[in-house]
C-alpha cells in the first residue's frame, strides 16, 4: 500500500545509501590513520640518512658509528627494522647508506605490507 506523497520503490533506499556511504568514509579514514604514519616515518628516516651521509664524509665516521646513528633514528621513529638491515659503506671519499624494511598494516579484514628502501650517497668534494 503506497503512502500519499511517497513514490513506490523509494521507501528507505535513501537511508541504505547513506549508511553505505558513511561506512565507506569511516573505513577510508581508518585506513588513512593506519597507512600515513609509516610513510611519514620513512620520509623522516630518508632525511636523517641523507644527513648522516653528509656528516659521515665530513667527520670521517666509521661504518659502525654511522650505523649506530641511523639505528637510533630508526628506534626513535618506531620503525620495525633491525640494525642488521642498515648497510653502510664509509671511506674517506664516499659514504653510502641504505636499508630495506617492511611495515605490516592490518586493516580489519585486509593485510597490507608496505615496503621501504631509503638510501643516500655522499662524496667528498676534494
Amino acid at each position: 500500500m503506497a503512502r500519499p506523497g511517497v513514490p513506490c520503490g523509494e521507501r528507505g533506499s535513501g537511508k541504505i545509501k547513506a549508511i553505505i556511504v558513511t561506512a565507506i568514509i569511516v573505513f577510508a579514514f581508518y585506513a588513512a590513520i593506519k597507512i600515513v604514519p609509516p610513510y611519514a616515518a620513512e620520509y623522516q628516516l630518508a632525511d636523517k640518512i641523507q644527513e648522516q651521509a653528509r656528516f659521515g664524509v665530513v667527520n670521517h665516521y666509521s661504518d659502525e658509528q654511522i650505523r649506530e646513528n641511523v639505528f637510533k633514528v630508526v628506534q626513535d621513529l618506531e620503525i620495525p627494522a633491525k640494525k642488521e638491515v642498515i648497510k653502510v659503506e664509509a671511506s674517506n671519499q664516499i659514504v653510502k647508506i641504505s636499508m630495506d624494511y617492511t611495515v605490516p598494516i592490518d586493516l580489519l579484514t585486509y593485510h597490507l605490507d608496505l615496503h621501504f628502501t631509503p638510501s643516500s650517497e655522499n662524496r667528498a668534494l676534494y
